[in-house]
């Protein structure tokens, strides 16, 4: 997210070519593993735990979107497994600072989806561009930025949100300076009794994958399943970012999110809501082919890892990416296939 950031995708030509060779056309046995990952029946009760999640844009608090928009938003959502909204009140400043006249309608918002929709809880949605593959961006390393990021939570958490979720991109595995963050924006949330939630990246499909791409381009792309795990206990929510996967057949695309789900099952404790991605969206580049990464197919492979990995569990939910870029087939393949 943050605006699509796919900085590797924008370098030279030869390192998109050496990507595609290497990792969009999977080695024949991957491919077959993924396919055999996509087949099986599904788990009787691998559905909807009422714990699912909705990224929502700007319009939400900037003063586009009116009392009509809520009323069909909210009729839209109704009967499905939504409790969650993240909206857009961001982004912050490089510095880590958020100015309050990014989300002027965050007061309308909050107080008419707690009297409409009861039990929805609205969260404000921070993030912004890291200075990890790039010059400009927020930079973890220095203390006072981290510590204006929690001024920036503490600031929202007053104006009345629910909780907060983070963004932060793109974000390499095994950053000490990331859990530290977590950790002191963790005593502000318990303190104020609200959920802390982030956006996380996929997991090392095969071991070791984030260091294997790092060492031919400037991007890692996954974490390490020991760091996700790191993360995931430090937070209310941890919700994978499962497309822009570089699959080209929906098959593939289908027994990842399974393998994803699984992985990130694994090292998730019981008391962290897991909510695995669906593509709201609907973009044809190199990470991501509309054809291959469907919604059906992603609820169909987070039912799988669910399914074969940990199906008792109560603490799970897909998440929905984004509102303003889906189509009425998106909604109906959610509706479909995971109530």
């Amino acid at each position: 997210m943050n605006a699509r950031v796919r900085g590797w995708w924008r370098r030279g030509r030869w390192v998109a070519l050496g990507l595609v060779l290497l990792l969009v056309v999977p080695p024949a046995g991957s491919a077959l593993a993924l396919r055999v990952n996509y087949a099986g029946d599904l788990r009787e009760g691998t559905k909807t735990r009422g714990k699912d999640a909705i990224w929502l844009g700007h319009a939400w608090v900037d003063g586009r979107k009116k009392d009509a928009d809520l009323t069909a938003f909210a009729a839209r959502i109704k009967g499905t497994g939504i409790r969650d909204l993240y909206v857009h009140a961001g982004p912050l400043e490089h510095d880590g600072t958020l100015p309050a006249t990014r989300y002027p309608r965050a007061k309308w918002l909050i107080e008419t989806v707690h009297r409409t929709m009861p039990g929805i809880r609205v969260h404000a949605w921070l993030g912004d561009i890291l200075a990890t593959e790039g010059p400009d961006g927020l930079r973890l390393e220095n203390a006072a930025s981290r510590a204006a990021v929690v001024v920036s939570a503490r600031q929202i958490l007053d104006a009345g949100f629910d909780g907060v979720h983070f963004d932060l991109e793109p974000l390499h595995s095994d950053d000490r300076h990331y859990l530290s963050l977590l950790d002191d924006l963790g005593e502000l949330t318990r303190a104020r009794r609200a959920p802390l939630s982030v956006a996380a990246h996929q997991i090392d499909p095969l071991p070791g994958a984030h260091s294997a791409l790092g060492a031919v381009s400037d991007s890692e792309k996954w974490w390490s399943q020991e760091f996700f795990g790191q993360v995931a206990r430090r937070v209310d929510q941890i919700a994978v970012m499962s497309y822009d996967t570089w699959m080209p057949l929906e098959s593939l695309y289908g027994g990842y999110v399974a393998q994803q789900t699984s992985l990130a099952l694994e090292v998730t404790p019981e008391s962290t809501d897991l909510l695995m991605g669906l593509p709201f969206f609907h973009e044809d580049d190199l990470g991501h082919h509309e054809s291959a990464e469907t919604v059906a197919a992603a609820v169909r492979g987070t039912r799988l890892g669910l399914g074969r990995t940990d199906p008792a569990r109560e603490r799970f939910g897909v998440a929905l990416y984004v509102d303003f870029a889906a189509k009425e087939g998106d909604w109906q393949a959610y509706r479909e296939g995971w109530h």
